[in-house]
């Protein structure tokens, strides 16, 4: 199923002159403050997500549980039917957060060489910190979305609690993928961002309850140059800084799984 937006795409196109001289012009006036943009979330509609409630200003017509959506645009996908992305940087966030019990509330990004994040304690399905506070490890994958009308989209997978073990399998995955060169037979490993990837969504389920989770299949190489080269450049603006997540949605992210997952 091909991604939907809350508004209809318009299907007109300008004219051959018009789009000309759009091509002329394009990119003029889009210098903003890199600090200012936002670099949407791609996630999946649970149960309790705010995405499926009509009376919140979340909400997204049409979209279901299991669906994958975009944060900042409210586009959604199937999640049935999945999406196909482009991996072009990883990094792990280790984020601290008060109790819900204790009124709740993101308290800021732990270093990863903090030592307090190897001496949590497991109380149940949360991992809790010497001061009492939890801790909360976040694999954040920055990807291109490959959607149907061939135009790349920005986006961040945050995969956290049982997403990890996805993650986990997926940068093994990355690591161990190789291929040959059509011409010299020569055994490559391509970058990160050079392979697509399919992330479609399971249902898990244990003794406390159900959710939904990704699950990632290898969907061979970029055959595009220009998506090849966005996703170079993608990885390049991250690595300089230019391009990150916004701290809000990482914390309305966890407070949403909080809510939701009995992991």
């Amino acid at each position: 199923m091909a991604g939907k937006a809350v508004a209809e795409k318009a299907t007109n196109l300008p004219s051959a002159d018009v789009m000309d001289l759009m091509m002329q012009t394009q990119g003029e006036g889009l210098d903003f403050d890199t600090s200012e943009l936002q670099i949407p979330f791609i996630r999946i509609i649970q149960a309790m997500s705010p995405q499926i409630k009509k009376s919140d200003p979340s909400f997204i017509a049409g979209a279901a549980q299991g669906d994958v959506f975009n944060t900042v645009t409210g586009q959604y996908w199937s999640g049935e039917d999945g999406i196909t992305v482009v991996p072009c940087y990883q990094e792990t966030k280790y984020l601290k957060f008060k109790p819900r019990e204790q009124g709740g509330g993101f308290l800021g990004e732990l270093a990863k060489d903090n030592p307090d994040i190897s001496r949590t304690t497991r109380t149940g399905a949360k991992e809790v910190l010497p001061d009492g506070n939890e801790l909360v490890k976040s694999d954040q994958h920055y990807v291109i979305i490959v959607d149907e009308d061939g135009i790349p989209n920005f986006g961040i997978i945050d995969m956290k609690s049982s997403g990890l073990k996805v993650s986990k399998r997926w940068k093994t995955q990355m690591t161990m993928f190789s291929t040959k060169h059509p011409q010299t037979g020569e055994l490559m490993k391509p970058a990160i961002f050079a392979v697509q990837w399919k992330l479609s969504v399971v249902e898990e389920s244990n003794d406390q309850g159900s959710w939904f989770n990704w699950t990632v299949a290898n969907n061979g190489l970029i055959q595009d140059k220009d998506l090849f080269l966005a996703a170079k450049n993608f990885r390049e603006s991250i690595m300089k800084g230019e391009a990150k997540a916004v701290a809000e949605d990482v914390v309305e992210g966890h407070e949403q799984v909080v809510e939701e997952a009995p992991f």
